[in-house]
């Protein structure tokens, strides 16, 4: 720079020195600001992942399901779409990542009930905090949805309502707080990038709690019960592949390159775990079967779902063959061996992966991708502290989903009679049918 240059430069500071003005170039570069690159990947990534359930999910589910039960099914998405949508914004977002004061171990506070203070200028790191809110109620809405899957077919759709509506406060609201709102597992060193705890495993054994309280469909086990439209089920599954880059990539909260290897590794693990899948099937059975391919697909992605932050490319591929595999063996050997009537394998696939890829996570964790290194970097340590995440998952899970159902049970009903069974619930409960 020459010297005229220098002087205009140095004059221009003082200028704005005598004013008490502080030119921008010159602020604090560690306050928060607005950030649009950010910002504009967060906004794709909260439409990315609300296309997961719908239409997404909706798909996968209404395909796999009997005829007379696929309007019952995919508006069991829809409805969860609504109704968690209005609980998150009266309180459940308050309660997973506000302070809860004597009781913030457990669970957040009410200062942003009705999303007070919410507003258009309030930030959430480098983007709106309305963004990140709306990200994190796409969260709140896919993962009780998920749950549909294990008691399809059978359910009242009134108890439906109460139970998702009451979980998603009691059970998902608390454990989000745990995980991602400075709770005891987030303090205990507990890694879940995007979800293997909170969302996956939480409604995979919830499935399995309904499941059994509910009990086996009629005609299970004798009844032909095989997908009336996998055509649907592709479709869904690809949507929830998609979809799913939102999920893992959009958890990074930023356009930066944890995004970037979290996409990478969500891609890698999900194609690999459903050849895995699928070259399994094949070789016992004898044929690979589209509902074992999308199924093995959907299984990589959950188990990547806690890794995708905190693992390189040879994780997720080892990752993705492990949840294949292991998927397989829940849905194809463990539940008949335990008898119990998972409709859709929402335990098999989503609580079975969820805890291989939460396990997995403190196996190839690398210090440089997430700052935490795993078991392959000395740190075997972290493979229990994972277990312990596992662990506390369950039980809250467990009994809290035990309880409601029972209550609702109780004072309502959960199941629909048996005629209504027989017949369909697509014309009894919503007096439509598919012709």
């Amino acid at each position: 720079m020459n010297k005229r240059g220098i002087l205009w430069g140095a004059g221009l500071i003082g200028a704005f020195a005598l004013l008490g003005v502080e030119p921008s170039w010159a602020q604090d570069a560690t306050e928060p600001a607005l950030d649009s690159g950010d910002t504009a990947w967060m906004l794709t990534s909260t439409a990315l992942v609300l296309m997961m359930t719908i239409p997404g999910l909706a798909l996968f589910y209404g395909g796999m399901v009997r005829r007379k039960n696929v309007l019952a099914t995919a508006m069991q998405s829809f409805a969860i779409c609504c109704l968690a949508t209005v609980l998150w914004m009266v309180c459940g977002y308050s309660l997973a990542f506000t302070d809860g004061g004597a009781f913030n171990a457990y669970v957040g506070g009410l200062s942003k009930m009705l999303l007070a203070g919410v507003g258009s200028d309030a930030l959430s790191g480098t983007i709106p905090e309305t963004v990140f809110m709306t990200f994190q109620m796409t969260f709140a809405i896919i993962t009780p949805a998920l749950i549909t899957g294990a008691f399809a077919d059978r359910m009242k759709f009134s108890a439906m309502l109460w139970f998702i509506g009451l979980w998603s406060l009691i059970v998902y609201a608390p454990v989000t707080h745990w995980v991602w709102g400075g709770g005891f597992l987030a303090n205990a060193g507990v890694l879940d990038f995007a979800g293997g705890t909170v969302v996956h495993i939480n409604a995979g054994v919830a499935g399995l709690v309904a499941a059994l309280v509910l009990g086996k469909r009629r005609g299970f086990g004798s009844e032909n019960m095989a997908p009336h439209n996998l055509v649907l089920s592709i479709i869904g599954a690809s949507l929830l592949w998609v979809g799913w880059f939102g999920f893992n990539a959009g958890s990074a909260l930023a356009a930066n390159g944890t995004a970037g290897m979290a996409m990478a590794v969500t891609q890698i693990a999900t194609a690999t775990a459903a050849l895995a899948w699928m070259f399994g099937e094949w070789a016992v059975r004898g044929k690979p079967s589209v509902l074992g391919i999308i199924s093995g697909a959907v299984a990589g992605l959950v188990a990547i779902t806690p890794a995708s932050g905190f693992v390189d490319p040879t994780g997720a591929l080892i990752i993705g063959a492990a949840a294949g595999l292991v998927c397989l063996w829940a849905v194809v050997w463990l539940k008949p061996m335990l008898g119990y009537d998972d409709s859709l394998d929402a335990f098999g696939v989503h609580a079975v992966g969820g805890i291989v890829g939460a396990l997995l996570t403190g196996v190839f964790a690398r210090e440089a991708i997430g700052g935490t290194p795993g078991l392959i970097e000395g740190n075997a340590g972290q493979v229990m502290t994972q277990v312990y995440g596992i662990a506390a998952t369950i039980a809250w899970t467990a009994i809290c989903s035990f309880v409601i159902l029972k209550v609702i049970d109780i004072t309502v009903g959960t199941r629909v009679s048996p005629e209504v069974e027989t017949e369909g619930l697509d014309v009894n409960l919503h007096g439509e049918v598919v012709q």
